[in-house]
């Protein structure tokens, strides 16, 4: 199964560190985050649920539920939890899926023969609240993600979902944002009255609106 930007994520039921869940429930009305990792007790990925555990009060800001998956059981889970929480000065309080038998990670399209036949690559997936796949993200297993970017693309989801405008190359929080194509330049002090600057006709800015 192939999945795209734009397509409806698949539910599940799973066994996970934190209990069964059915991951619709678990979402909730809320934007989600679901990645993968090759295995338990593996370097790279130690690091990454450490520094997603320790962005716990920056995903709860945005509103965002954070869910890890990998291919081991619920058991060893728990034993890497400790280590992880011991290593990375941190808690492990979101829940890891148990996915012995690789079904959320075939319904996700996370094993890449390519690049190996049973392990799942690093595959993040950002779930807006209507269950749509916003943006997907593979890195090889040899390398890790940076969350600073996961967080940086939330930020453009969620002020691109809310207002007509799209952010360019580097945007950070607080910056300035392209004015969509779609607003006639004559139209914008209404839509956008902090001002605007005209680079090019098709190239517009506007302050950040919610800020």
């Amino acid at each position: 199964m192939s999945i795209r930007i734009g397509d409806i994520a698949p539910n599940f039921n799973a066994k996970t560190s934190i209990g069964d869940i059915d991951f619709y429930e678990f979402l909730g009305d809320n934007w989600g985050v679901i990645f993968s990792h090759p295995a338990d007790y593996t370097p790279v990925c130690t690091t990454e649920l450490g520094r997603t555990a320790s962005l716990k009060g920056e995903f709860e800001k945005r509103g965002v539920k954070v869910i890890a998956l990998s291919v081991d059981s619920v058991e060893s889970h728990q034993g890497w939890i400790n280590d992880i929480n011991e290593t990375q000065n941190t808690e492990v309080e979101f829940p890891i899926i148990a996915d012995e038998e690789k079904e959320v990670a075939n319904l996700y399209d996370m094993i890449h023969p390519n690049a190996s036949e049973t392990l799942t690559v690093r595959s993040l997936f950002i779930i807006s609240p209507d269950k749509k796949i916003k943006l997907m993200l593979t890195y090889p297993a040899s390398t890790g993600r940076n969350f600073d970017e996961v967080l940086r693309v939330i930020d453009s989801l969620q002020l691109t979902a809310k207002y007509s405008v799209a952010t360019p190359a580097d945007w950070k929080d607080g910056d300035d944002v392209v004015v969509m194509n779609s607003i006639k330049t004559e139209d914008i002090p209404a839509k956008f009255p902090k001002g605007h600057k005209v680079i090019k006709p098709y190239l517009r800015t506007t302050p950040q609106p919610n800020k």
